[in-house]
């Protein structure tokens, strides 16, 4: 079983995030991550879809999604030739004998303080889904009073766009 990155566009208008959402619960399928978020054009939508499973799963997923009417276009992304993303914020314990070692860690991980309180510290902290992990480990023995993850974000590297794909 292993992670797959689904690209998919879609019609940019209420109901389609839910058509897609029940066509997964319907069928067992499990999503471990979700993104959406309009395009450059505002008519279509990109939906990050990350989910488990072996070759035959993530080609019934890909069927049964091409099915619905409002997807236009479905591309798996290879970590090879794509881009990753995730963002979480991150609010930490820090009092002050423990800030600076805290901050050490932030640093490291090119994290930026977006807010800093006399117990607390928040941080936004961008960076592939280990990166993140591995961040968020590092904190945990400082006490993570909350936290917020995005989800997987992907694009293709170089010159190549999803819609040369669509016109072929």
């Amino acid at each position: 079983m292993s992670r797959h990155v689904l690209s998919v566009l879609v019609s940019n208008h209420s109901g389609v995030l839910s058509r897609v959402a029940g066509l997964f619960s319907r069928r067992g399928f499990n999503i471990d991550s979700l993104s959406v978020g309009e395009t450059e054009h505002p008519e279509i939508s990109r939906m990050t879809l990350v989910a488990h499973g072996d070759d035959l799963i993530i080609d019934q997923i890909t069927k049964q999604l091409d099915k619905l009417h409002d997807v236009l276009y479905i591309k798996e992304l290879n970590s090879e030739f794509s881009v990753y993303k995730e963002l979480a914020l991150v609010k930490v314990k820090a009092e002050s004998k423990t800030r600076i070692e805290i901050i050490g860690i932030i640093d490291m991980f090119e994290g930026e303080i977006i807010d800093a309180a006399t117990e607390a510290i928040t941080v936004e902290i961008t960076g592939d889904t280990s990166e993140i992990n591995t961040f968020i480990n590092l904190l945990e023995p400082y006490g993570i009073k909350e936290l917020t993850r995005t989800g997987l974000i992907a694009l293709q590297k170089g010159n190549h766009e999803i819609k040369d794909d669509i016109n072929k």
